[in-house]
């Protein structure tokens, strides 16, 4: 009987796939629903100021901390779990100009490399929803943050016992849906790590306008390169029946995405204070 993939297992498999060429070409510049117009929304729910400290946790290849480093004068940290997304984030903020005020760097995100509160603000787009273990990631979230620092996510949620058989396994799980949760559970879970949400909004129109890309390119790219396709694992044959899937999971509500805003509110034994 086959094994279950571990833990590092699976980072290792998101961070092959999402810095591959195949999944810029499907995804575009953003990697996730909604691309940059949700991130712009994300950023004025937090209040970004210029020379805000941002930590950007799954910043891939940057396009989420370039903006809010150009748009909103953040001072931005980039982590990513492959080293491949870390290079092309730097050269993409030399090129922008910005290498000033963007820095990328590899790391996990349940084991961030950067000392206890020292940010104002953490964002994380599309990529809690791959953790394996998403307390973990929100408790390091959380040792990050200064105290009423604010974290900005928008990811994908699901109904897990009514996804189709079509968006479960590994190959739906580095997709962002087999082990995507309901955003009251993404609630509870920062809630348990001292991140109280502010805000909730659900954006399943944008989860659509991704999958009718993803079906337009790939139609393109079977014409064009289907060589690329079948090297890179697309799987042409069985493409259209998961994204006729997901579509459905949409409009049944199973599966959508969401914009959520918290603010750390650490408990009385982290900030060094005792109940009277």
């Amino acid at each position: 009987m086959t094994q279950p993939p571990t833990g590092e297992e699976l980072k290792a498999c998101c961070a092959a796939a999402y810095s591959s060429d195949i999944v810029a070409l499907l995804l575009g510049d953003s990697y996730h629903p909604g691309g940059t117009a949700l991130t712009r929304r994300l950023a004025d729910g937090l209040t970004l100021t210029p020379g805000a400290r941002v930590l950007d946790v799954a910043s891939g290849r940057g396009t989420t901390a370039l903006l809010l480093a150009d748009a909103y004068g953040a001072e931005v940290d980039g982590v990513d779990y492959a080293p491949a997304n870390t290079a092309l984030a730097q050269g993409a903020a030399q090129a922008a100009g910005l290498a000033d005020r963007a820095r990328f760097t590899t790391g996990d995100a349940e084991q961030l490399p950067y000392p206890e509160g020292v940010f104002d603000v953490v964002v994380c787009e599309c990529a809690l929803c791959t953790f394996p273990d998403k307390a973990q990631a929100a408790t390091e979230f959380a040792r990050v943050l200064k105290a009423g620092g604010r974290l900005g996510i928008t990811d994908v949620t699901v109904d897990a016992a009514r996804l189709p058989p079509e968006l479960t396994g590994l190959g739906a799980r580095i997709a962002c849906i087999a082990d995507a949760r309901p955003l009251d559970e993404y609630a509870e879970i920062l809630a348990a790590a001292g991140l109280r949400t502010l805000r909730a909004e659900r954006h399943d129109e944008a989860m659509l306008r991704m999958i009718d890309q993803i079906e337009a390119r790939l139609r393109l790219l079977r014409m064009t390169a289907p060589a690329r396709l079948t090297a890179a694992g697309v799987d042409l044959d069985a493409a259209p029946a998961v994204l006729d899937a997901a579509r459905t999971a949409v409009a049944d509500g199973v599966l959508g995405y969401s914009l959520l805003i918290a603010e750390h509110t650490p408990h009385p034994a982290e900030s060094g204070t005792t109940s009277a």
